[in-house]
């Protein structure tokens, strides 16, 4: 019988686990909407393409920081110049 009641105690943890990675998704997912609404990004037409592209850019910018322990500066966005989408290199967020 202590079997069956571990098996249930290990099925209660998984189940709360996956809640809590749910509930830590469910946050992330608020965070960048609020970022990306705050500036203006939100409103902007932008290829889903583009946004990975972008948000994978951005990653790496940060994984390269981590892995050198540079906890200076911003450095700048590399833009391809080869880009299809046409999104404006300035937007004006007065409404």
């Amino acid at each position: 019988m202590a079997a069956k009641s571990s098996l249930s105690d290990l099925d209660a943890q998984i189940e709360k686990l996956r809640e809590r990675r749910r509930f830590l998704i469910v946050k992330s997912a608020e965070r960048f909407a609020r970022a990306a609404t705050k500036s203006g990004l939100a409103e902007m037409e932008i290829a889903d393409e583009e946004v990975d592209r972008i948000f994978e850019e951005i990653a790496a910018r940060f994984r390269s920081r981590e892995k050198t322990g540079s906890g200076g500066a911003p450095v700048p966005a590399r833009r391809s110049t080869d880009s299809a989408a046409g999104t404006p290199k300035t937007v004006s967020n007065d409404g």
